[in-house]
């Protein structure tokens, strides 16, 4: 965890550096399209986090959201980065964005789990058994028993509404429990975790943004649908009181959705 964490406030550092001088943020290019963008910022923080890992840890993988995957051993954890998760945000000076950075065994199984918010000074971290922590101290997904009168957040995909996503917004509404769409998966769902949020859901999993806070949040005692999620399915948390509740309207919203056209 020591590397993990110094990188973690090494990157927070240079994003809020960053964002706070506009022109700092500058180099903004497209990748899969206007609503997939790419920052100068998110291609030094991952080079300096990617070098500084395989320089540790030689044998292990790496596989982050700007310079794709470099193999390791075959029997060796892989590191999964996410350097700005928000680039959006951070693009247009918003200070909601967030360092994701994980260790996963061979099989997926998440190890290690950091999530650093640069605007708020908060680290968020987990190791497998050994509970979650914001800024050292324990925390605990709320003892909430409901979603009602509580807040829910999500993402959208990109710029798009995901299946299911509008019939569980409304079921939502329907329960007068409010949702926030913040514009970070990593900081969105480690909410959860530290209990702030009574459930969170996104679209599509993927393991640089949201493996580490799926380990913080279990840590904290939230509970997830699927507990393994696949790569590209829905992740459904939710504080264990309200669990219940949440995963009905899960399966009657998002599992039942058809598939994209």
């Amino acid at each position: 965890m020591t590397v993990a964490a110094e990188l973690a406030e090494w990157a927070a550092a240079a994003i809020r550096r960053a964002g706070a001088d506009a022109s700092r943020r500058q180099g903004l290019r497209e990748k899969a399209g206007p609503a997939d963008i790419v920052t100068d910022t998110d291609e030094a923080v991952e080079r300096h986090v990617r070098a500084s890992l395989r320089e540790a840890f030689p044998a292990y993988g790496v596989d982050g959201e700007e310079y794709g995957e470099t193999a390791g051993d075959p029997d060796a954890p892989h590191w999964v980065i996410d350097p700005v998760d928000g680039t959006t945000n951070f693009a247009h000076g918003i200070g909601w964005c967030s360092f994701s950075l994980g260790l996963a065994a061979p099989d997926g199984t998440p190890l290690l789990g950091v999530v650093a918010d640069p605007w708020r000074g908060e680290t968020f971290t987990a190791v497998r058994g050994g509970g979650a922590r914001l800024n050292g101290t324990p925390i605990r997904a709320a003892d909430h028993t409901t979603l009602t009168g509580h807040v829910f957040l999500t993402e959208w995909a990109a710029h798009v509404h995901w299946p299911g996503l509008d019939a569980l917004l409304a079921e939502l509404a329907a329960r007068h429990c409010t949702v926030r769409v913040m514009g970070s998966t990593a900081l969105s769902l480690v909410q959860v975790a530290a209990g702030r949020a009574t459930a969170a859901a996104i679209g599509a999993y993927h393991p640089q943004d949201a493996l580490p806070p799926l380990l913080i949040a279990r840590e904290a005692g939230a509970i997830a649908l699927p507990e393994r999620p696949p790569y590209d399915a829905p992740l459904l948390l939710a504080a264990p009181g309200a669990a219940p509740e949440a995963h009905a309207l899960w399966h009657r919203t998002v599992t039942s959705a058809p598939p994209p056209a």
